[in-house]
């Protein structure tokens, strides 16, 4: 590998690096029945937190809001997989790199 090779890699890297410290505090919101159910979720794939409005809070239909908050979760999940792969095809130009998103 020749030097203007390896300070390529390195600059990679360090953009990637750069990438992932963005994405830990980086976030998506997701809702599920019309709102009633919200998530948000870390670019590092964390549910960060659910809300969910009093509203929809029954205790005789409680599988109701266990599906509300699933999907939420849900799709709170794959919006940041796909926020999460956008900035990192940015740096890797489309490249799939293993061990990344």
């Amino acid at each position: 590998m020749n030097k203007n090779m390896l300070r390529q890699a390195q600059q990679l890297q360090a953009r990637l690096a750069r990438i992932q410290e963005e994405l830990e505090s980086a976030t998506v919101e997701a809702t599920a029945g019309g709102g009633v159910v919200k998530a948000v979720v870390t670019g590092h794939l964390r549910v960060k937190s659910v809300e969910i409005s009093t509203e929809v809070v029954n205790p005789e239909d409680v599988e109701m809001l266990q599906d509300l908050v699933t999907a939420a979760v849900n799709e709170g999940l794959e919006k940041a997989q796909q926020m999460a792969a956008q900035r990192m095809s940015a740096i890797t130009g489309g490249l799939k790199i293993p061990g990344l998103m």
